[in-house]
């Protein structure tokens, strides 16, 4: 085996050392360039997203827009079509009222009707016992007066 002097143990120390040390400059050197990049990629990909939902936020404004529009005009198609039935309705109720009314004195009519044609039924029906009755007389009286003469 070999014996080292001490001096050269030192010096061989000391350019480890150096070598280390310009390793971790260099590490640092490039962990820094590392972290510029990836800040840079950082503020990169926040400008791109906040590009990206500026447009997002006029997309939702854009279609609220067009949705509270399309509510409008259906509540307005809404509206007239009420409109509209509320009136046919109301005509519709009126025609029913004149019908029912003339339904009403259709019957009443027909009532009136059916009573005098049970008066006149009385009537002709009384007349005919009144004259059945004076024939009867008048023939029982014939034949007491044919009776009486043979």
């Amino acid at each position: 085996m070999k014996t080292v002097a001490p001096q050269d143990e030192l010096a061989m120390a000391r350019a480890e050392v150096r070598d280390l040390q310009r390793a971790v400059v260099a590490l640092r050197h490039e962990l820094e360039l590392a972290q510029v990049a990836r800040d840079q990629a950082v503020q990169h990909a926040l400008a791109a997203s906040h590009g990206e939902i500026l447009q997002l936020k006029e997309t939702v404004a854009s279609l609220r827009l067009e949705l509270e529009k399309s509510r409008a005009e259906r509540e307005s198609a809404v509206a007239a079509a009420l409109a509209s039935n509320q009136g046919e309705i109301a005509q519709l109720r009126g025609t029913a009222a004149t019908l029912r009314e003339a339904l009403e004195l259709a019957q009443i009519d027909k009532a009136n009707a059916l009573q005098r044609e049970q008066r006149n039924y009385a009537d002709e029906t009384r007349q005919l016992h009144d004259t059945v009755r004076a024939l009867r007389e008048q023939l029982e009286a014939a034949r007491a007066g044919a009776g009486a003469a043979a």
